[in-house]
């Protein structure tokens, strides 16, 4: 029984895949017009008082302070632009794809940019509260 041991990912191939993926959630970001949609909730509704952290694949933007610290959580999984929010019961609509956790936007959903607009809005309106780490 001579079993030829199992092939590790090599360091250079992990790295160039974390760049497609990168790469891929730029375009997707771009593409959709998400991150005008953000810049602009960030300067009329909070005036310029929230804040971006960007990731591989995922932006989080957040707002507030303290007791009211709020943020919505961003990310590009393949083709598909991903919201996350608190726990919940799956919705019975199938626009966006709800799985209880995120609601999923595919190509033909983000592309439609006054829809994803009208959703985004409705994530500030209820966004997911943070604890206070005081």
């Amino acid at each position: 029984m001579n079993q030829e041991p199992e092939t590790l990912p090599n360091a250079s191939s992990l790295e160039e895949h974390s760049q497609q993926q990168r790469e891929n959630a730029k375009r997707i970001f771009r593409v959709s017009g998400l991150p005008e949609m953000l810049q602009s909730i960030n300067t009329t509704e909070l005036k310029g008082r929230g804040h971006f952290e960007e990731y591989d694949t995922m932006v989080l933007f957040r707002w507030g302070t303290g007791y009211t610290r709020r943020h919505m959580w961003i990310e590009v999984v393949e083709e598909n632009i991903r919201f996350r929010l608190l726990p919940h019961l799956k919705h019975k609509h199938e626009v966006p794809i709800c799985d209880g956790e995120y609601h999923i936007f595919t190509p033909q959903m983000w592309q439609q940019r006054d829809f994803l607009q009208a959703e985004l809005k409705k994530y500030y309106d209820r966004p997911v509260h943070e604890t206070s780490v005081d």
